[in-house]
């Protein structure tokens, strides 16, 4: 580490002026980003580093944008709702353009137990019958009876999203970015502080296994179709027995569907099967996307610890966010917060550095 002059404070450390804290950011996907824009916001010097040619390249790449917290307390812990209606703020003001269009819930008729069952555990929604949800999204009046809309919800396009973050911490707040880089000591294979910079913040996602022994990769497959004959305002989830399939629009036709998982870190190969329940999933939402344009088939690794739930680690000079499996826009500025905090403050979360999470 570095040696600067400062103020103590109690039990953190005050940086100001020409002492302000030089952070390295390892890894330039969405929590890399907003991690850096959490500390710049404080006054720090920060620098990004990425294996890649450019920001958001990572697994955030395939993500769905989807700002849901509401939605996800039906599959995930309440800290992932907690930390979701924070974020959800967060990209309301960080980035322009975020659809506040709320999210819609449906199944067939033959599923509609899960439609249910998926209402008893989360909460934020309305039931609505057939009649609004044509006058939510009239290209699909007529063809669902009963659903559930979450007004307060939102989405937003990744890559545009994260370009329009990185413009910002350049042009605000003179972030420094260092691409086709990794920021590693060969010999350590640690994030290491050569360049001067006093604290280094991990989140590099499943690469940072070589010190995160415990993480693991669940990939996850998506496609983009284009259609001019469908239109949808707002991300819709397909309640499926087996999985459940959502479709976010991305403007101009196009629309993502995603939300598979499968426990593997094999990168960049979409298996046929989840084809088939991506298209079909589509299909059954409006037959039009029958006759779509197939204009992207991508997967990642996103990773994951056991229980599924992020994790910020502090080991020596470095701070390890990691795990934020498939929520990493839901979460990723909250706990870019909380670990800004625990630089400067002092701070500690043990709804996330603890590692425990059933009692929170």
């Amino acid at each position: 580490m570095a040696s600067t002059q400062t103020e103590s404070t109690g039990n953190a450390t005050a940086w100001h002026g020409a002492n302000a804290m030089r952070v390295r950011i390892v890894g330039a996907g969405v929590a890399g980003l907003t991690c850096a824009h959490a500390f710049a916001e404080r006054g720090a010097q920060v620098t990004v580093i990425d294996r890649k040619s450019g920001s958001g390249q990572g697994c955030s790449w395939y993500a769905g944008g989807m700002l849901a917290p509401w939605c996800e307390r039906e599959s995930a812990e309440p800290i992932i709702a907690e930390l979701g209606h924070e974020s959800l703020a967060y990209w309301r003001e960080a980035v322009p353009d975020v659809p506040n269009e709320g999210s819609l819930v449906l199944a067939p008729p033959r599923d509609v137990p899960d439609l249910r069952r998926f209402a008893r555990r989360t909460d934020g929604f309305q039931w609505v019958d057939g009649s609004r949800i044509g006058e939510l999204e009239p290209d699909l009046d007529g063809r669902f009876d009963q659903g559930l809309f979450f007004p307060t919800e939102a989405h937003l396009e990744p890559r545009k999203a994260l370009a329009a973050l990185t413009r910002r911490l350049v042009q605000e707040y003179r972030v420094a970015f260092r691409f086709e880089a990794d920021g590693l000591d060969e010999e350590q294979r640690q994030p290491e502080g050569a360049d001067g910079a006093d604290l280094v913040v991990d989140c590099r996602g499943l690469a940072a296994r070589d010190t995160l022994a415990d993480l693991r990769g669940v990939k996850g497959e998506m496609l983009v179709l284009y259609s001019t004959e469908v239109s949808l305002k707002r991300p819709v989830r397909m309640l499926h027995p087996r999985i459940p399939v959502y479709i976010v629009p991305r403007g101009d036709g196009h629309f993502m569907i995603g939300a598979t998982s499968i426990e593997n870190d094999e990168r960049g190969r979409v298996t046929g099967r989840s084809m088939l329940e991506l298209l079909g999933a589509a299909y059954a939402l409006h037959p039009a996307f029958g006759e779509a344009e197939i204009v992207e088939i991508g997967a990642d690794v996103r990773p994951a610890f056991p229980d599924n739930l992020p994790r910020l680690r502090k080991r020596g000079g470095t701070l390890y966010i990691n795990g934020l499996y498939r929520h990493g826009f839901l979460a990723a500025p909250a706990l870019a917060r909380r670990a800004a905090e625990v630089a400067f403050d002092g701070a500690y979360f043990p709804e996330v550095m603890d590692e425990d999470h059933r009692q929170w």
